[in-house]
């Protein structure tokens, strides 16, 4: 896992991190609506789901290579 994530670049994953959680600007985040609908409850509809995992899945792969790279025994 640590192979494959070196190979992706920094800036590349920093740019589609920042540019997904912030997507769509006006009128709001879909990151900030579907975690607010999965706060109350209401997110049960798949392809809310997969809106919020499309919309994170570059900032957990960010965090994912930053946790791997601080440990280097892992």
């Amino acid at each position: 896992m640590r192979r494959l994530l070196g190979r992706i670049p920094d800036f590349l994953l920093i740019a589609a991190a920042a540019a997904l959680l912030l997507a769509p600007l006006r009128p709001r985040p879909h990151v900030l609506e579907k975690l607010e609908m999965l706060v109350a409850g209401t997110l049960t509809r798949p392809l809310d789901i997969f809106d919020l995992l499309f919309h994170l899945a570059p900032t957990a792969l960010l965090l994912m290579k930053w946790l791997l790279g601080r440990n280097p025994n892992n």
